[in-house]
């Protein structure tokens, strides 16, 4: 639902799981900078709280974006604070979730753990399977891309806040040689499919007369 009257502490209860968020960028040892990006309805009450909680959980700052109403004035501020983290960033400082030389499932484990929080990962036969041919084929050291849900940490999209208590299943293992990753994807989610090798907007065109868009759709 579309929620048009102020509810501080119901937007509250929604930022648990933001400060997972921020939690996950500060284990690499980096600036958050957490952008809040305002609708019509939000209130001043509501966008003080949200930015209240980023900053108890760690984040460098948290800065109303309005660039959607104002351009580039209201994205101003958030630029302004971006830049302030990076200047006082140390570059040493940062640091990687895991060794890309350990090994498959280990990194695997953890992401699954330290990103979303899962107790453990499990494997299909066919994902077992893959593990081993990247092991003999010399493809382990490749850091790994995990492809799941985008609405829960967990592979339940309707496992909100920051659910806890559960597994990830990696059903299947491919692999981006060329672009250097492996990719594990988990429970019930698709890929996007590959782009054709000629372009749609090749069947863009605008007639001159109308000014009708054709092709587009």
């Amino acid at each position: 639902p579309e929620y048009k009257e102020e509810n501080v502490e119901l937007v509250k209860k929604g930022c648990c799981n933001l400060v997972k968020h921020i939690e996950n960028a500060l284990k690499f040892k980096v600036k958050v900078v957490v952008a809040i990006n305002k609708f019509s309805t939000d209130t001043d009450a509501e966008i003080d709280a949200v930015a209240e909680i980023c900053k108890a959980a760690g984040a460098f700052d948290a800065v109303l974006a309005n660039h959607w109403a104002e351009g580039g004035e209201g994205a101003k501020n958030l630029a302004i604070a971006v830049e302030k983290a990076c200047a006082e960033a140390n570059v040493d400082d940062f640091k990687f979730l895991y060794d890309v030389d350990s090994s498959i499932k280990d990194k695997i484990m953890a992401i699954s753990k330290e990103i979303y929080g899962a107790k453990g990962v499990e494997y299909t036969e066919l994902a077992e399977k893959q593990i081993e041919q990247y092991n003999t084929s010399g493809f382990s050291n490749l850091p790994i891309c995990i492809a799941k849900t985008q609405y829960s940490f967990s592979c339940d999209a309707s496992a909100k806040g920051v659910p806890t208590d559960f597994v990830i299943t990696v059903r299947e293992i491919r692999s981006c040689v060329g672009a250097g990753f492996l990719y594990p994807i988990c429970g019930d989610i698709m890929t996007i499919p590959g782009l054709p090798t000629r372009p749609g907007f090749y069947d863009v065109d605008l007639d001159p007369e109308t000014g009708d868009v054709i092709g587009l759709f």
